[in-house]
């Protein structure tokens, strides 16, 4: 008898909601009170009537306050300490369960996240994607300090929990999903996924959502991509590039460890952009190419109309760089603030 009713009791208090334990509290400070008040415990009943409960009722019981009449300390002893016990417990699991679940929802994707100007990582393929996310990791923290959320569809907890923010969703077409993920207000979407058909339609949707943002597609299939970009003219397609650097490994050997320390911002001089603003001059490479790396160390490796036409790789020294050109540098970080003006002035 005595196991079953502890059963029963447990049952019902793991169901008990929310709003049923705060209307126990209520109940049982207001049961409190009248009680005190029948036992006529004056001084308990005034400003130190919540201070003196929450001591009594958790037991700590510091022995500045306590009843005084026969009738307070049975009133004491068999309703407040037992009860006050019970629902003290009870608050405490109810609080550790809900921050357990809401924790537990992060870990699993299934929590709505409040982003913005974030990187938006979608699809997942092992190894490959947490790479891209660690190499991710450390151009956000020179670059400030971006988040990182990741969004895929197999069943699977978050990789980097306590790093990137992680959302899973049921496929690369869900509203909800995406919505939960803040894709209509990142800044940058990148689309790898381990299908190239996956690839293609998540990218098609992702700018649908937003179609301000940078996106960036990985296709193995080299036809896909140029589909893509007949639809989506400004998504940057990145091919596979695997055979052409074993061909140049092969024939100048060093080109793959070469190609690495250019792409990977963890060591070495790496490859980094940024756009020639508006209200300077038009100007040439070569005026600012000697001042570039005396200044910053950087040596100017290609500059581009905008962010969505091919780069002119080992530009002519003619060539005009106008405000809205990208210009390719190599840089051992990043540099945030270049000074135009005096870029300018040193090549004069």
């Amino acid at each position: 008898m005595i196991r079953y009713i502890r059963k029963l009791v447990y049952r019902h208090l793991k169901q008990t909601s929310g709003q049923a334990v705060l209307l126990l509290l209520a109940i049982y400070i207001a049961s409190s009170w009248l009680l005190l008040s029948w036992s006529q415990e004056e001084a308990l009943l005034g400003s130190n009537f919540f201070y003196w409960l929450m001591v009594t009722a958790s037991t700590v019981g510091y022995g500045d306050l306590s009843p005084s009449t026969s009738n307070g300390k049975i009133v004491t002893s068999l309703f407040i300490i037992p009860v006050g016990l019970s629902l003290f417990a009870l608050v405490i699991g109810k609080a550790a369960a809900f921050g357990a679940y809401q924790w537990r929802k992060g870990i699993m994707g299934a929590k709505t996240l409040d982003l913005e100007n974030h990187i938006l990582v979608i699809g997942w393929d092992g190894p490959r994607t947490l790479s891209l996310l660690n190499l991710l990791k450390l151009e956000a923290d020179q670059n400030l300090k971006r988040t990182i959320c990741l969004y895929t569809t197999q069943e699977m907890e978050n990789p980097l929990p306590g790093e990137i923010e992680f959302i899973r969703g049921p496929s690369f077409n869900d509203d909800q999903a995406m919505a939960r993920a803040c894709a209509s207000a990142a800044s940058t979407i990148i689309v790898d996924t381990p299908s190239d058909d996956s690839t293609l339609a998540a990218a098609l949707f992702a700018t649908s959502l937003n179609s301000q943002a940078h996106t960036i597609a990985y296709f193995r299939n080299e036809a896909l991509s140029k589909l893509l970009k007949q639809h989506c003219p400004k998504v940057e397609c990145a091919p596979s590039v695997s055979t052409e650097l074993l061909v140049k490994a092969a024939m100048d050997p060093g080109s793959s460890a070469l190609h690495q320390e250019l792409v990977n911002a963890g060591r070495g001089m790496t490859q980094y952009s940024v756009t020639y603003p508006a209200g300077h001059p038009n100007m040439r490479v070569g005026e600012i190419y000697n001042s570039l790396k005396q200044q910053y160390g950087a040596t100017l490796l290609a500059v581009a109309d905008n962010t969505y036409t091919t780069p002119s790789l080992n530009p002519a020294l003619d060539l005009c760089i106008k405000p809205g050109s990208v210009i390719y540098y190599i840089a051992d970080q990043r540099i945030h603030n270049f000074d135009w003006a005096s870029l300018i002035l040193a090549s004069e």
